[in-house]
């Protein structure tokens, strides 16, 4: 079984398939990527160089190919799987379409897909080309993740001055530049069988900004607080994506803005999310998408039944996913992780980074320090086990001072 990435997030992946007895290789550019080293093999080849990857398979003659929690690599995926006949929720141009944001664009407004007013320009644009466009306005690679790249400004000098870092962050000559949608965000869990939707969660995706910096994210909050009112605006719009882009199988995750002009939709993606909800999902909602997407790679059937017996309305858990972020410096000092969830009554959690490491300024989702998971039968006792967490949590630089960020994500 060939996993791409090796990050934090895919480490579950690497275990879970390990356990059903897959030998696991994992292709990262990094070579200490913290998942190579639970894996049988590793290669030092970007998920993003799929013709690398696909050297990879074919050097290792796998049987299955799978990424979580990341965008890029699912087009990697699709093209290594299809052109070695392996299983494949995607055909390559439906990856793309899901990965890439000017085909995303096109096809939501093709289809009456709400989204925020955009353009694309390159690094000569004229000033008429962004004419109709209201500041303040987002800047986005076509082609990244992570929230890399991604930058809110408010004037067309910003653009020509940020535009070339944009630029570094995409494998295109052009970038995405859309209007800035006042709005809280939504996030969707799902999984399509059939070309049904079957919608597993719906979370309350609370982001901060950092400057020029965006939308990094400090928390997943289940269950979303605009459920009550969009309840069915939510459903038409998930069938309505999936039918426009053709999604007969799979994992999907989409995230939708909600404001004073109603629900836009911001991205769309068909994969397991990248806020550690391959662990999450199975303990709120009885459904292991995991084990359901690792079964698809290794080409056996897949159990259906809990899929088809959840209903997210009558949902009647809550949970929140917290990120640790810090202040710039080296961390000198830590609670280990395992003291905190044993007294805190959180379901797990984990570090991205050890004693000794530096931690730069927030600027994306790469400066995730850690996470950590939640569950409760009510929100009170869910805040509760939040806020003794957070009283648990401890890291310290290497003079002694406190690095924890207070981001209001207990709020």
């Amino acid at each position: 079984m060939l996993i791409l990435g090796g990050s934090n997030i895919q480490i579950n992946a690497i275990l879970r398939a390990k356990g059903k007895g897959h030998t696991v290789i994992v292709a990262d550019y990094l070579d200490d990527a913290p998942g190579k080293k639970f894996a049988e093999y590793s290669e030092l080849t970007s998920t993003f160089d799929a013709q690398g990857c696909l050297a990879v398979a074919r050097q290792y003659r796998i049987d299955g190919i799978l990424t979580v929690g990341t965008d890029q690599p699912v087009l990697t995926c699709a093209k290594v799987a299809n052109e070695l006949g392996l299983p494949s929720f995607l055909g390559v141009e439906q990856a793309k379409a899901v990965t890439h944001k000017k085909v995303m664009k096109k096809i939501f407004k093709e289809n009456g897909i709400p989204s925020a007013e955009y353009r694309l320009i390159q690094e000569d644009f004229e000033e008429a080309e962004l004419k109709g466009l209201r500041f303040p306005v987002v800047m986005k690679p076509l082609d990244s993740q992570g929230q890399r790249g991604v930058y809110k400004v408010e004037s067309l000098q910003q653009i020509r001055s940020l535009l070339p870092d944009v630029l570094s962050y995409s494998r295109e000559d052009e970038i995405l530049v859309e209007e800035f949608y006042p709005s809280e965000e939504i996030t969707l869990s799902g999984w399509v069988r059939n070309g049904k939707a079957h919608i597993l969660t719906v979370t309350d995706r609370q982001t901060i900004t950092n400057g020029h910096h965006i939308g990094v994210c400090i928390a997943h909050n289940f269950p979303s607080k605009h459920l009550a009112n969009y309840p069915q605006e939510i459903e038409e719009l998930t069938n309505k994506i999936v039918k426009a882009f053709g999604i007969q199988n799979g994992p999907i995750y989409f995230q939708m803005l909600i404001g004073s002009e109603g629900i836009k939709v911001n991205e769309i993606a068909c994969r397991i999310g990248g806020a550690y909800e391959d662990e999450l999902l199975p303990v709120i909602t009885g459904v292991d998408i995991l084990e359901m997407l690792i079964h698809h790679a290794a080409g056996q059937d897949i159990d259906y039944t809990a899929l088809e017996q959840y209903d997210f309305k009558h949902n009647a858990n809550h949970a929140s996913v917290q990120m640790i972020f810090t202040e710039p410096g080296t961390i000198g000092r830590m609670v280990p992780m395992e003291e905190i969830v044993a007294r805190s009554g959180a379901i797990t959690g984990g570090f991205n980074y050890q004693v000794g490491s530096m931690i730069q300024e927030i600027q994306n989702a790469t400066q995730r320090v850690g996470y950590m998971l939640f569950q409760a039968d009510s929100a009170d006792r869910l805040r509760f086990k939040i806020e003794k967490a957070f009283e648990c949590l401890e890291i310290r630089d290497t003079q002694g001072k406190n690095m924890l960020m207070d981001l209001l994500c207990r709020k």
